[in-house]
């Protein structure tokens, strides 16, 4: 262990005793928001005012965002707080909406804000106990904050972070690392242009390159947009380096003020330095090499950001890739206790002061809702929350799968999303089984120097059969002539292998009933993903809570596709089938 303050030991020691007495705080939480929304317009019909723990979970029904909906649009609409929630609503959250095709509108309170504080020191509690040093440079962390609109009542809409940032509470309470553990200026992080505000923290970041001691981003995906942008515009931010001068396009007049003070005047040395990195033929390592003080990346690599994994490793070399708190829009839920660990073995402490958890079993032909306390090691469940600001025995949407426990507090691995399946006939592929198809067969493009830049699909149904198509955007690992680097055995091979490594009803639809056409790879031209990302974000989505939709449901989107594809390759072969399913 490193060696600790004593605010330091202290919070530690607050951690110790969280996971050690999980089922009286889980009860205590229960009670707390009982007391406080028993007499709701939501909860009074089944409680009658109660806050009977047993009463809550034999009369109030497990829920989805829809059967809330109405209540939180009359919230927004100006009603009073107190039709779901006792504690005064003081704002939503928009979620991002690209994974499920729908932005939902999430009630916040101050209570949000606090857990969300609670749980950043705790992060960085952990960081220094396993990380020495990283709390003695900065920061470049790629945080991107839209403005927040307002509902008919008045009250603000914004994605979660930016309702964090703004929040009177943090204004107030801010870390004390905060201020000062960023390369970034705040104009930067509150720009409404993604691209001004990418190219000024890339920008920032160079010039104190030699500050550095992490890298990060909210998501995996945003650190590799980050990265290709860099690769796209490090001349020019060589260029402003050299002269002093930012660039005549960044307009928004916050930006250019606060990096100028930044950049200093002329540094032709830093400028030649850069360059000479930048201008290799591989970015292999590039991380390190353009912030050699940095002691890690951090960015979420669970779920659908697993695929990003390898891309990461190639640009950090052998940088530790720490995954973030295990958090959502509804609440906030668990930590990672073991930072340093691999990315594939990344597991969630669930915290139970930050919400009242419970779990539906998956595949065990148990649908008893057990509590936190009573979940069991290797099982699965869904992820049920009441919150504090009107969610009760809400459906967050989540699978997870119970790994371990830290004292009497279960550990989860986030396995997938419940609702996102591709589907043409009558099977079902869950976002996990397409990840870990995609990953098999990506290990085919090792020999020809090849990685997975970014993925997407959809369900082919316009003919008969349905099959299904999957756009890749691949990268060379030293050449980026993508097209001289297929081998078209080799994707045809990987067709095969997505194929083979879906589940047991698939294999049978695609072979025996041929209800299944083959399976299609349609490789698209670089830059394919920004432009996709481009689209998602000029639709309202925000860039630093962007996740590229596992299946495309958009028929716009889904041109941005097919005006890029290069070469398509379909599957050769039938896959293998289970007996027992003929």
């Amino acid at each position: 262990m490193n060696n600790l303050t004593k605010e330091e030991e202290a919070g530690l020691a607050v951690l110790e005793n969280l996971t050690s007495n999980v089922k009286q705080i889980q009860d205590e939480v229960l009670k707390e928001i009982l007391t406080c929304d028993a007499n709701t317009e939501y909860l009074r019909s089944f409680l009658h005012g109660s806050s009977d723990k047993d009463l809550f979970k034999k009369n109030v029904p497990i829920g989805t965002y829809e059967d809330f909906k109405p209540y939180i649009e009359r919230v927004a609409n100006g009603e009073s707080s107190e039709i779901i929630s006792g504690r005064p609503i003081t704002g939503f959250a928009l979620t991002s909406g690209t994974s499920g095709g729908k932005q939902k509108l999430i009630p916040l309170n101050n209570k949000y804000v606090e857990n969300a504080r609670f749980l950043s020191d705790i992060r960085y509690l952990v960081l220094s106990k396993h990380i020495e040093g990283h709390n003695k440079g900065k920061g470049l962390h790629l945080l991107f904050l839209k403005p927040a609109s307002k509902t008919p009542s008045g009250l603000p809409a914004s994605y979660a972070t930016t309702h964090l940032m703004k929040s009177d509470y943090f204004v107030k309470n801010p870390p004390s690392y905060w201020d000062t553990s960023s390369t970034s200026p705040s104009e930067i992080k509150f720009c409404h242009d993604t691209k001004q505000s990418l190219y000024c923290h890339l920008l920032c970041g160079l010039v104190m390159r030699d500050e550095v001691t992490r890298v990060s981003s909210g998501f995996a995906s945003v650190l590799v947009q980050g990265i290709t942008f860099l690769e796209k515009f490090w001349k020019e931010m060589c260029s402003n380096i050299r002269s002093g001068q930012l660039s005549d396009w960044i307009t928004n007049l916050s930006c250019r003020d606060s990096v100028s003070k930044v950049l200093g005047g002329p540094n032709p040395q830093l400028a030649v330095t850069i360059e000479d990195i930048c201008n290799q033929k591989s970015w292999k390592c590039i991380i390190p090499q353009l912030w050699p003080r940095t002691k890690f990346i951090e960015c979420i690599f669970t779920g659908q950001m697993a695929q990003h994994i390898p891309l990461l490793e190639f640009y950090g070399n052998d940088l530790p890739l720490v995954s973030r708190n295990y958090v959502s829009s509804e609440a906030f839920f668990g930590v990672n206790l073991n930072p340093l660990c691999k990315p594939q073995d990344v597991s969630y402490t669930f915290m139970p002061n930050m919400s009242y958890f419970e779990f539906i079993p998956v595949g065990e032909g148990d649908d008893t809702i057990v509590d936190l306390v009573n979940v069991k090691l290797g099982r699965y469940y869904e992820l049920i929350v009441t919150n504090y600001a009107g969610l009760h025995r809400y459906r967050v949407g989540d699978i997870l799968q119970v790994t371990g426990f830290y004292n009497s507090a279960p550990q989860f691995r986030f396995i997938r999303r419940q609702n996102v399946v591709l589907s043409v006939y009558l099977e079902a592929t869950t976002e996990e089984d397409l990840l870990n198809a995609v990953t098999n067969a990506t290990q085919l493009l090792k020999s020809s120097d090849i990685m997975l830049r970014d993925f997407t699909c959809y369900p082919h149904i316009s003919t008969v059969p349905g099959h299904y198509v999957l756009y890749w955007e691949l990268k060379g690992n030293k050449n980026d002539d993508i097209i001289e680097l297929i081998e078209t055995n080799v994707m045809v091979e990987c067709c095969s292998v997505i194929e083979e490594s879906l589940d047991a009803l698939y294999r049978k639809f695609r072979s025996k009933d041929g209800s299944i056409g083959a399976l299609e790879i349609r490789v698209v031209q670089r830059g394919t993903f920004d432009s996709l990302m481009e689209y998602f974000t000029a639709q309202g989505a925000c860039l630093g809570q962007y996740k590229t939709p596992r299946c495309i449901k958009s028929s716009e989107a889904l041109e941005v596709l097919e005006n890029r594809v290069m070469a398509c390759f379909f599957s050769d072969k039938l896959p293998h089938v289970d007996t027992t399913l003929c």
